[in-house]
């Protein structure tokens, strides 16, 4: 389960962050996650919820944002939003399209006491 790594890069994350800026607990923790990026978020909020045992972020709500597909479309010179990566451009149906973004997963922000 990749989910679990996941969870351990962030709390790791969450743990150098504390140490940094002086807070005891996390109590919401927001994530973004990409479209594409092979996230299963029940698989995520179980390792979650394991995985911060013990940390500043035991207890925390975890927040999952969707962010959209998004590719160039090398036909029409337009990047727009996908749904599936092998999608065709919804503006002009062509088929050259590159992914730009849609595979990421990042904290976007943590409520901290």
């Amino acid at each position: 389960m990749h989910e679990m790594s996941l969870c351990e890069g962030i709390r790791g994350i969450v743990e150098d962050q504390a140490r940094a800026h002086g807070f005891a607990t996390v109590r919401v923790l927001r994530l973004e996650i990409g479209r594409f990026a092979g996230v299963e978020k029940p698989a995520l909020e179980f390792a979650f919820d394991v995985v911060m045992r013990g940390s500043p972020a035991e207890g925390a709500r975890l927040e999952m944002i969707d962010l959209p597909g998004r590719a160039m479309c090398y036909d029409c010179a337009e990047e727009v939003e996908i749904e599936n990566r092998l999608d065709p451009c919804p503006r002009c149906g062509g088929g050259k399209l590159m992914p730009v973004a849609g595979d990421e997963m990042r904290i976007k922000d943590m409520e901290v006491v």
